[in-house]
């Protein structure tokens, strides 16, 4: 990135709009820790996606026992456009925005000073992107990369960051490597690579190397149980699936700057509640962290 000499009136309003938004956002948020601390757990909410429908605060709540330290939305049901009461909520239950899954329009021209706006408000640092076509389209991934690197410039120095969330399609080859390897190599640091470490597992890549290859880019990542085809007595969760799971966390603590493990139940083994599924992964994620 290219360097210029600041000027002193430079300096005082980038230093006022940095304390502004260490301000705005919760101290353990803003990576002040140099990413030395463990990271902490948190739940993506589409883990209960049925029951955020009828009753989100009923979720929340449920959440909040859990002993996990934040949650990642997807979606916000009733509280669209109500970032402050949400974050009382949030404050009200002991809980913090681990982070957020949202469109890639929410990085386009005027609505991304309305996504700042809300996500500031809510305390929310990080922004993914679950998914975009154009990721592995040949004609578009580099104009997608170029967007990012434009969000998170204009992220940084407000304490925030954006990122991708990646599935299977993104180790497709394209020009000899990978759509994941191209969109990292051409996106800058400040892109966050929130790797799904249980789809990564499933597209038959070692998640643990990735973490390794692109040290300090993976914030947030997912932590999905995974049952690869042929493991007997396997079950989708986390410490009873086929993820290496010790390996991905002790490689995200000593290598990937992870702030926040997010748990992401998408299935829900042996006919069990999605809530009694949570239960059981962030338990046995919370003994792998425990070690």
């Amino acid at each position: 990135m290219e360097q210029c000499v600041m000027k002193r009136r430079d300096f005082l309003k980038a230093s006022a709009l940095s304390a502004a938004a260490a301000a705005l956002l919760p101290r353990t948020l803003l990576g002040q820790d140099g990413g030395k601390k463990p990271a902490r757990i948190a739940l993506q909410l589409y883990s209960l996606r049925e029951d955020s429908k009828k009753d989100f605060d009923a979720v929340l709540t449920e959440v909040s026992k859990l002993g996990v330290a934040g949650v990642e939305f997807a979606g916000y049901h009733r509280y669209g456009g109500k970032a402050k009461e949400l974050r009382q909520r949030l404050d009200d239950l002991g809980l913090v925005a681990a982070g957020t899954h949202i469109g890639t329009g929410s990085f386009r021209g005027d609505a991304l000073q309305r996504t700042i706006d809300f996500h500031q408000a809510l305390g929310c640092k990080y922004l993914i992107v679950p998914s975009d076509r154009d990721f592995t389209n040949p004609e578009k991934w580099r104009t997608l990369a170029e967007l990012f690197n434009a969000t998170a410039e204009k992220l940084k120095p407000l304490g925030m960051a954006c990122g991708y969330h990646n599935h299977t399609a993104e180790f497709k080859q394209h020009e000899g490597k990978s759509f994941f390897e191209l969109f990292a190599d051409n996106t800058s640091a400040d892109v966050v690579l929130q790797q799904d470490c249980g789809w990564t597992f499933h597209a038959g890549q070692d998640p643990v190397a990735l973490i390794k290859k692109y040290p300090g880019r993976f914030g947030t990542v997912h932590i999905k149980p995974m049952v690869r085809g042929g493991d007997a007595g396997k079950r989708a969760i986390i410490g009873q699936d086929s993820v290496p799971w010790a390996d991905v966390v002790a490689a995200c603590n000593q290598f990937g700057g992870t702030e926040w493990l997010t748990i992401e139940q998408e299935s829900y083994s042996g006919g069990k509640s999605p809530l009694d599924c949570v239960k059981e992964s962030v338990a046995g994620l919370k003994a792998i962290v425990a070690g």
